[in-house]
């Protein structure tokens, strides 16, 4: 749903990007009795949006209440499948608890982006936002040469739009947020570049290859040297209703010393025999590739600014340990309390960084900052750790399990005292393994 707002009129906030974050802030301003204005630079919410993974819904729940239930999902997440990937051979995990089967299925659901934030930005609209498509946002207006921000230059025709307030939602690629000076452009080792495509099937395909039922979904999530050839990233598969969302994400850093680029590298992962069975056919529907920030904690800028805020992955909001990998619930939860702060900004008439400290404040009282500060060692250990975690280790599980499933006259414990000796040789013995047992605890603390 789309109007054209009459630029005479006054709006009390302005959100730049109709994603996960901008929409969750709209929809939370307008039902505070806000005047908003909803930019979206594609045809529709969710239109640029490359994403194909799974939704955390408990915020979006509380947002929108019983209207939930028409949420476009398709599937509940009920298993989640971990492995390590050698160039040939797999060790994997899986998990399926049956509190998983039963509503509210964990809050977590998969999602295709296109269909969903259109969803859930009509949720902002029906609330009494005003939602703008095919609008760029080009830069932001400054009240003076460095004052307070007081709206956002556009490529429309009528060019500026002016309120006290900008809520910056610009996803990954902040580029306004960086030439505005609000935030500084992400290095290197802090950025992921994601291949991924969405391959059609027969929905009957998908249940019988992944073992589903009607409702149930699953994700498999590959790391390894079969996965991403020894880079610190991996490759995933995401089943919806009748199409799989294929790709692999490796950081920026790394992608610069591999000569393959990353459809190449999506290519061999699709080749390797633990994948290939999985995706073998179908028909190609989409191919995307994208900027995922990855800095951490340490990364994330400051939120609030005179003026402005920022929010979700323009924020560097997201979390990815290799077990748990979350970034559309901390848009979310970042967007519902930057626009409970501009309400309580504005109702004190007051929009300058102090009036809006509400908004990081909360946030670093979240689970959003808790999660980020707990785990912000995790991506300079995972590229120190690189070659053992994703090339050395991969390789030494799978001598081991062949060592200690091995079928011949020996004794089952000859076997599994070599499979044994073989782990700790690759853990850098005893010493080692404990040095890396204590390093590795963080992971499940």
């Amino acid at each position: 749903m789309t109007e054209t707002p009459n630029y005479d009129d006054h709006f009390d906030a302005i959100v730049v990007g109709a994603g996960l974050a901008g929409s969750a802030a709209a929809l939370t301003m307008a039902q505070e009795d806000l005047e908003v204005l909803l930019l979206e630079r594609g045809a529709s919410p969710g239109s640029k949006n490359v994403f194909g993974g799974t939704m955390f819904t408990p915020r979006v729940r509380d947002l929108v209440g019983e209207d939930f239930e028409d949420a476009p999902t398709e599937r509940y997440l009920g298993r989640k499948q971990f492995s390590l990937l050698s160039p040939e051979d797999e060790t994997a995990v899986s998990v399926r608890p049956s509190a998983w089967q039963d509503p509210p299925h964990n809050d977590t659901h998969m999602v295709l982006r296109g269909d969903f934030d259109e969803w859930f930005a009509d949720q902002a609209v029906e609330a009494g936002a005003t939602l703008l498509t095919e609008t760029t946002v080009t830069d932001v207006i400054r009240e003076g040469e460095d004052g307070p921000i007081v709206g956002v230059e556009t490529d429309r025709p009528d060019g500026a739009i002016r309120a006290p307030v900008v809520v910056l939602a610009e996803g990954g690629n902040s580029l306004v947020s960086e030439a505005a000076g609000l935030k500084e452009p992400d290095k290197r080792q802090e950025v992921a570049i994601g291949a991924k495509e969405v391959r059609k099937y027969d929905r009957e395909t998908i249940e019988d290859r992944f073992g589903l039922g009607e409702k149930d979904g699953a994700s498999h999530h590959y790391f390894g040297e079969g996965a991403c050839g020894g880079a610190v990233g991996g490759g995933f598969i995401y089943t919806n209703k009748n199409t799989l969302a294929i790709g692999v994400a490796y950081t920026i850093s790394d992608a610069v010393e591999d000569p393959r680029k990353p459809d190449e590298l999506l290519d061999d992962f699709k080749q390797h025999p633990a994948v290939a069975p999985l995706v073998k056919g179908g028909r190609l529907v989409e191919y995307s590739a994208k900027a995922i920030p990855e800095g951490g904690a340490s990364a994330v800028p400051d939120l609030a600014h005179d003026g402005a805020v920022i929010v979700g992955d323009a924020a560097s909001l997201v979390l990815n340990n290799g077990i748990h990998l979350e970034g559309t619930n901390m848009a979310i939860e970042s967007g519902y309390w930057a626009g409970k702060a501009v309400a309580e900004a504005a109702a004190a008439g007051q929009y300058d960084a102090t009036a809006l400290q509400a908004y990081p404040e909360n946030l670093e009282d979240s689970f959003v900052m808790e999660n980020l500060e707990h785990y912000d060692w995790f991506g300079d250990f995972a590229h120190d750790e690189k070659q053992f975690l994703f090339q050395e280790l991969p390789k030494a599980l799978t001598e081991a399990e062949l060592e200690f499933f091995k079928q011949d006259r020996e004794p089952k414990e000859t076997h599994a005292k070599r499979a044994k000796n073989m782990v700790i040789r690759a853990l850098g013995g005893w010493t080692g393994a404990a040095k890396r047992a204590w390093k590795y605890r963080k992971l499940l603390s």
